[in-house]
């Protein structure tokens, strides 16, 4: 059996961000351990000199960006897949609207897979295009039209209504599968990798300048206003103490957010450059906490966020909220606050750090339960159930 994972998105912004540590590629990992060939193919503006096949996995670029010349670079990608199954990443056009074609047309079995409420970022249920409307001719003829775009929220919107025509489905939060259905299917950490016993972050430290009374806390990820990091550093602003850092790794991709958060806390924030993923376990050793400071926000609610497992791996100890699957993940690994709650979340760092012993305790803790419900063996058993009966 051989399984096509399509991707809208395959550029440094989008899938291809990390290298191939996001979700299609987890998947990947995962179907590969079932024995199971796999391929991903995907579109990207330009050629993303971070993403190369390997001899296990084939990963096949098609330089493709807007509507009108998407069209031939679809027809370019349709001709390459190999797969019995294709397995569509996103219900966008790149790849669940270009699986359903290509699904009419050979009638191979069609997956999807969701891990992002896309349309929350447009309003959600509220969102509406105005038809009819002057804006529609623009939109679609003038060369930078919005509907050129395929992945504007109205089509969005209309491919979210095609989602049960799918064979399968899966999704990786409780939120996404009571909203859709499907499978739930969390992410899997490559806890081998991902392994304390593996590295020393002390040069790491050292490197910085980071010293041993330092109170290190790290943010491995996008910062984004709904996660957070302004909560932590209000909340370091009440503690009003220098031994507290926050250091965010790899930084926004998609806007200025960073330098409005630098602009404003530079007292407390350490922004490191974008690193490999190989390194990533390294850089997450130097740490002595982990912040996952999600706000109750509908992209937040359906995301799983992978640096609460990269922490979880790493057993390190990890400040959360209870938002979305978070307290369903760490179980009581973890100390958890209430979202958007400064007051609380700098209460809760004095704890952690006056009973750090324990903290510590609670962090061995988390990586055994990273190893048994979110390792790739974990996530390719879940798929395991899907493959027999294929």
């Amino acid at each position: 059996m051989k399984i096509s994972i399509l991707v809208s998105d395959l550029s440094e912004k989008g899938a291809g961000r990390w290298g191939g540590a996001v979700r299609p590629f987890l998947l990947a990992q995962s179907l590969q351990k079932l024995g199971v060939a796999v391929e991903i193919l995907g579109f990207v503006p330009g050629p993303n000199p971070n993403l190369q096949s390997t001899e296990t996995l084939p990963i096949k670029q098609i330089v493709g960006d807007r509507y009108p010349g998407l069209f031939k670079s679809a027809y370019q990608l349709c001709s390459q897949i190999q797969g019995d199954i294709v397995y569509a990443y996103k219900p966008k056009a790149g790849s669940f609207g270009l699986g359903l074609l290509y699904h009419w047309l050979t009638r191979k079995p069609l997956w999807l897979d969701i891990d992002d409420w896309e349309l929350s970022w447009h309003g959600g249920d509220k969102y509406h295009y105005p038809l009819p409307s002057k804006r529609l001719f623009r939109d679609i003829f003038k060369a930078d039209g919005a509907l050129r775009r395929p992945d504007h929220p109205l089509y969005l919107q209309q491919l979210e209504r095609l989602i049960p025509l799918a064979d399968r489905l899966t999704t990786h939060t409780r939120f996404l599968q009571q909203r859709f259905g499907g499978d739930y299917i969390p992410n899997g950490k490559d806890t081998t990798l991902f392994d304390p016993d593996r590295w020393d972050g002390s040069q790491v430290r050292q490197r910085y300048g980071w010293g041993e009374n330092s109170r290190i806390l790290m943010f491995p990820g996008a910062p984004r206003p709904y996660k957070g990091v302004e909560d932590v550093l209000m909340a370091l602003d009440l503690l009003n103490d220098d031994r507290y850092r926050l250091v965010i790794v790899g930084g926004s991709p998609y806007d200025q957010y960073d330098q409005q958060l630098q602009a404003r806390w530079h007292r407390w924030l350490i922004q490191l450059d974008k690193i490999p993923y190989t390194q990533m376990p390294e850089t997450i050793a130097a740490a002595d906490l982990v912040v996952i400071p999600q706000r109750d926000h509908p992209s937040a609610q359906a995301q799983f966020p992978l640096k609460l497992t990269d922490a979880m791996a790493m057993a390190k100890p990890i400040l959360a909220t209870e938002v979305g699957d978070i307290p369903e993940i760490l179980g009581e690994t973890g100390f958890l606050t209430q979202p958007a709650n400064p007051d609380r979340i700098a209460t809760t760092l004095t704890e952690i750090f006056n009973h750090f012993a324990e903290a510590k305790v609670r962090a061995q803790q988390a990586r055994v339960r990273c190893q048994k419900y979110y390792s790739l063996d974990a996530m390719a058993n879940f798929l395991a159930t899907m493959i027999e009966p294929s």
